[in-house]
């Protein structure tokens, strides 16, 4: 869940990290800091954000560095528990993503044998750990120390008169970007891509030592060559480009991620060859989850197939029924529950499909088939184009499903998407930006695209929003509703429109204020609501798409109307990398 960054090479490492962290915020904010060695170890290193509170890291010289950019998870965030890391002599730094489970087990013991700890996190025990092992060989030292650490890490050590920086990866991602005479490190590419177009993506396992002109790695002390990919993205794919947050950059450009993901499914001849079965499990979290449960819906409607879907979080503790497919889905490919839950299946012998945005991620290495999302960086915290992107291939495997049925219409539903994002929705933000509460509601394939527009709006506006199947408020949650309670209701042509009108006209009785999703040119569905919503009178498979549109522009205007932190919300951090 933190953001971390290497340099060495030719140049001034400080300027670089610096700027390579910038990129990673979005993946934590608390804190951050910065250590680099010449001749020695320099650290500095604040609480809040290296955006607003980083000038003073450019004192630090060097042209060997490493960076942090912290979400906590053991410690409150301050000047203390940020990283790098130093051990009693301040010789070595440290920088880590992931969680050490034993790490306290691990702290009591070197206590006993008199090493000091300045913080309260579980990181500090890397850099202890390898002061107990560094007998001028910084490569053994990190070796010797990674075969005691249990849970999750991608670390980068540097230490005083070594010429390398000393990486090591298990269970959080760590991809190297090889330039001319330097070599970069990262948690993911976006700080890569001003520098070079050529990444190593390390496995799990991996420890590599890094100097300007060479890259050395090792699994279990064995001395093992990985390839050198071509990295696709460029740097404009990470910037603004003009709008005022990422968040409705990437909004805007979900018309295009959309299409092209489309195309690049329908050219993937590996879909067919896929024969998906009749049963399939979907394992996946938060954003991902919404979309494989639209998934579920249209594929049991229109193809008659058996289709469960289940949080990856909780895949492991229990017995789900596993069928003969499963299909984890995963924005970044390193989410921590959804590769514990790739591996749960394979253990059962289960065919294994990865949905994901990230060439080279874990996941697609411990799946067996990967089919990639189009998304490009996806730098907001809050998930929209990679949702978008998620439900074309999870459109391009159903159309696969019934035989090309659906190629027309998902050829043009980029039209129709186009069309939604010109909305404004002065009047729908007016009603609900005083709230402190409100429900989402739908019926079939738009009772997940409720449960998407609540997560978004408390996301980033943290107005507690709850999603709920429209017939379910009855049970329990009409007791909530009133004149302070808005409801988002989506009411568009289906078997189920006649029971929603009746929904939302119960919901009205309650005094709740009502803004309705429909199609364009429903004057009833209209006649009955405080703000009417219209969205293209399309296919249902199109419909999920434009009507999630809209709530993510309701997220977006009422966050912005109420001031709110947008691209990065309270909390939050981007790829999810522990448990």
């Amino acid at each position: 869940m933190c953001g971390i960054v290497g340099y060495i090479g030719w140049r001034e490492a400080a300027p670089i990290v610096i700027e390579g962290l910038k990129r990673l915020e979005y993946r934590g904010y608390d804190s951050f800091g910065v250590a680099t060695e010449n001749g020695h170890i320099s650290v500095v290193k604040r609480s809040g954000r290296i955006s607003e509170n980083g000038a003073d890291l450019t004192i630090l010289t060097g042209q060997i560095g490493i960076g942090h950019t912290r979400w906590a998870t053991h410690g409150v965030p301050n000047d203390t528990n940020a990283h790098p890391h130093t051990d009693c002599t301040g010789r070595i730094a440290v920088v880590h993503n992931g969680i050490i489970e034993n790490y306290a087990l691990i702290k009591r013991k070197l206590v006993e044998r008199g090493h000091r700890f300045k913080s309260e996190t579980d990181t500090e025990v890397i850099a202890h750990l390898i002061e107990e092992y560094y007998e001028g060989d910084l490569l053994t030292a990190v070796s010797e120390t990674v075969r005691h650490l249990e849970g999750s890490y991608a670390i980068l050590s540097i230490a005083e008169d070594d010429p390398r920086i000393i990486a090591a990866r298990k269970n959080s991602p760590l991809v190297l970007g090889v330039g001319d005479g330097e070599v970069l490190c990262a948690s993911d590419i976006t700080p890569l891509l001003e520098h070079t177009e050529r990444a190593v993506y390390l496995e799990d396992g991996d420890i590599a030592a890094l100097t300007p002109s060479r890259i050395d790695v090792y699994h279990d002390s064995v001395h093992v060559e990985r390839s050198i990919d071509h990295i696709t993205w460029s740097l404009d794919d990470a910037r603004k480009g003009g709008f005022e947050h990422y968040m409705l950059k990437e909004i805007y450009e979900q018309p295009q991620v959309f299409f092209e993901t489309v195309k690049s499914i329908e050219k993937d001849s590996r879909l067919a060859m896929l024969r998906i079965p009749s049963d399939v499990t979907v394992v996946a979290c938060g954003t991902s989850y919404h979309a494989a449960l639209i998934f579920r819906y249209l594929a049991e409607e229109y193809s008659r197939k058996r289709v469960s879907v289940e949080f990856a979080s909780e895949f492991k503790y229990y017995t789900p029924p596993i069928r003969d497919m499963v299909i984890a889905v995963s924005q970044s490919g390193e989410t921590a529950d959804t590769l514990a839950a790739i591996e749960r299946a394979k253990a059962r012998n289960c065919p294994t499909l990865a949905i994901t945005n990230v060439l080279g991620s874990s996941i697609t290495r411990s799946a067996d088939w990967t089919l990639f999302m189009c998304a490009g960086p996806e730098i907001s915290v809050a998930a929209t184009k990679s949702f978008t992107a998620q439900l074309a291939v999870f459109m391009g495997i159903l159309n696969e499903m019934c035989d090309g049925k659906f190629t027309e219409i998902l050829a043009r539903a980029h039209c129709s998407l186009e069309r939604v994002l010109s909305y404004e929705l002065e009047d729908a933000v007016a009603i609900v930006k005083n709230a402190s509460e409100m429900f989402y509601v739908g019926r079939g394939v738009f009772y997940p695209v409720a449960l998407e527009g609540a997560l978004k709006m408390k996301e980033i506006s943290y107005i507690h929003a709850e999603g709920y199947a429209a017939g379910e408020l009855k049970h329990g949650p009409f007791a909530l509703l009133s004149e302070e309670t808005p409801v988002v209701a989506i009411c568009t042509p289906s078997p189920t429109y006649g029971v929603m009108l009746s929904n939302i006209k119960e919901m009205k009785a309650r005094g709740a204020p009502v803004i309705g999703i429909g199609v364009e040119g429903d004057t009833e569905a209209q006649s009955i609501v405080d703000v009417f919503v219209p969205v293209p009178d399309d296919h249902q498979v199109v419909q999920a798409l434009t009507v999630s549109v809209v709530l993510q522009l309701l997220a977006y205007h009422t966050a912005r109307a109420l001031n709110r932190d947008i691209d990065k919300p309270r909390n939050l951090a981007k790829s999810v990398t522990v448990e």
